[in-house]
């Protein structure tokens, strides 16, 4: 690959300072930090917002965060809490969105709609929901389902209303992303070609409204089988852009549809699916992303989105093996590689792209997508695990300020103690701590607060996933996917850029 670094000040040019504006817009136009050891790095700072301490859930009373000082928050649908079909909550709490803000009468109403990353599991934990799409056991001789699917939540006026099933029989439904028509793009992340026992494939991307009932449970094929992350839509064009999974061999794809700009349903009905490629560097290896790198990208079409899984040599000579079939096609065509394509996030005609184990130390890189250019700029990468720890979904505030959902293998330990964390980005590309998972229960605490003691245990080190503005910016909704909660935070986000 060739060497397309450039400096800091090329990448961050325009006004002499801008540290008061949004992030995502002020990108073009941040001020060059004071020379110094650290300068063309990312670095950890000191958060806006303050330090963060243990605060109370409004909900149960257990400390559940970690939390700058005048923040709070609302727990809802934890694992095994009953759901308006009266069945418990799944768990595996992952990608969610806001899909839709409304009036009911006098009430301020949003609903958020969820995904559940199970895959197989026992025959009474299947979501049976209005849209299945796989009621047959994960293979012919098991007496397993598949368990993945989506909910719909109902927040009413600063406080969790419902939780309703909308998707099931699926597998693996890890993140996904919200459409300007409302709905929520639900993504397997199953890179297998293994049939269920009802002959059915996985590894699909699903539709799925805001009204339940109005969810069919077909998968849209066009837009690939392979190991969906996450989606999000170009709002000026009604282009969808998703990310893969799959360790090393992590294409970047876009579906141009055939209706645009796109409604309900429309995304099934045709379109082509491409695959990104950098403009001439056949097969370029992103993994270790550069900070200020600046690539421009073209597309390659490929011919058969449901092709199974093979083995590819590139352009430029390198075999890939065991590959999802869109990948295969994509590689012989010269397409680029990332390592971990995870979370994406459209604001203001850019994507923003997480390679959760990209980056010079494998610790995690974001890429902008401008889409009137098509150049990918790194405008982060992490240098170390105290940074930043292999960043999972993002989300980009209504005031243009990105927030990285942190899922490593092994939780940083940082001054805060030892967890996962929210990690917020300042208008100058560094990182710093908004949050940590504080999750530490016993049965006893859980007995208390009416939630079932199978949950009790030290869930510090899981993940956060699904984090999601509300449209007006007063509440971030955020998942913690073991043992499975959802949260509504909400504080003085005029502190910092959030």
């Amino acid at each position: 690959m060739h060497d397309t670094s450039i400096s800091r000040r090329q990448v961050l040019q325009g006004l002499a300072s801008a540290s008061a504006l949004p992030f995502v817009a002020a990108l073009g136009a941040l001020h060059v930090r004071e020379a110094s050891a650290a300068d063309g790095a990312t670095a950890l700072v000191s958060s806006p917002y303050g330090p963060i301490a243990p605060v109370n859930d409004i909900s149960t009373g257990l400390p559940l965060l970690q939390l700058p000082a005048g923040f709070v928050y609302k727990s809802y649908g934890w694992r095994g809490d009953p759901m308006s079909d009266g069945k418990p909550c799944p768990g595996g709490h992952d990608g969610m969105g806001v899909v839709l803000a409304r009036k009911a009468g006098r009430s301020s109403e949003l609903v958020l709609i969820r995904n559940h990353e199970v895959g197989a599991t026992g025959p009474g934990n299947f979501l049976n929901a209005p849209g299945v799409y796989d009621y047959g056991k994960v293979s012919a001789g098991s007496s397993e389902v598949f368990g993945g699917g989506t909910t719909n939540l109902v927040f009413r006026d600063g406080n969790w209303y419902s939780m309703t099933p909308s998707l099931g029989g699926t597998a693996g439904n890890c993140a996904g992303g919200i459409t300007p028509w409302g709905t929520w793009l639900s993504c397997e992340e199953v890179g297998s070609d293994a049939l269920g026992s009802a002959g059915k494939k996985h590894g699909y991307v699903f539709e799925v409204a805001a009204d339940p009932a109005l969810t069919d449970g077909s998968p849209i094929i066009g837009m690939g089988r392979f190991a969906h992350e996450a989606a999000a839509v170009d709002a000026a064009t009604g282009i969808v852009y998703m990310t893969e999974d799959s360790s090393g061999k992590s294409g970047f794809y876009r579906y141009l549809p055939d209706i645009r700009p796109g409604a309900r349903g429309s995304l099934a009905m045709g379109g082509v699916l491409q695959m990104a490629r950098i403009k001439g560097v056949s097969n370029a290896n992103l993994a270790k992303a550069a900070l200020h790198a600046k690539l421009a990208l073209d597309w390659v079409d490929i011919a058969n989105p449901d092709q199974a899984r093979g083995d590819a040599i590139g352009l430029n000579g390198e075999a890939i093996s065991n590959a999802a079939g869109p990948f295969v096609q994509g590689w012989r065509q010269g397409a680029l590689r990332m390592n971990r394509g995870e979370g994406i996030w459209y604001a203001d005609g850019k994507m923003f792209v997480m390679d959760t184990s990209g980056g010079s130390v494998a610790r995690g890189a974001i890429w902008q997508l401008d889409l009137a250019t098509q150049t990918l700029t790194c405008i982060y990468s992490s240098p170390a695990p105290v940074v930043g720890n292999m960043g999972d979904n993002l989300t980009v505030s209504p005031r243009q300020a990105i927030l990285i959902c942190e899922d490593a293998s092994t939780a940083a330990t940082d001054s805060f103690g030892f967890g996962q964390r929210l990690m917020g980005l300042t208008g100058q590309g560094d990182a710093y701590i908004f949050a940590k998972n504080n999750v530490q229960l016993s049965a006893v605490q859980l007995a208390v607060a009416g939630k079932q003691t199978y949950l009790a245990g030290d869930h510090r080190a899981n993940e956060f996933a699904g984090a999601c503005f509300d449209p007006t910016g007063r509440y971030l909704f955020v998942n913690i996917q073991t043992p499975g909660i959802s949260l509504a935070i909400t504080g003085p986000w005029a502190n910092g850029p959030l």
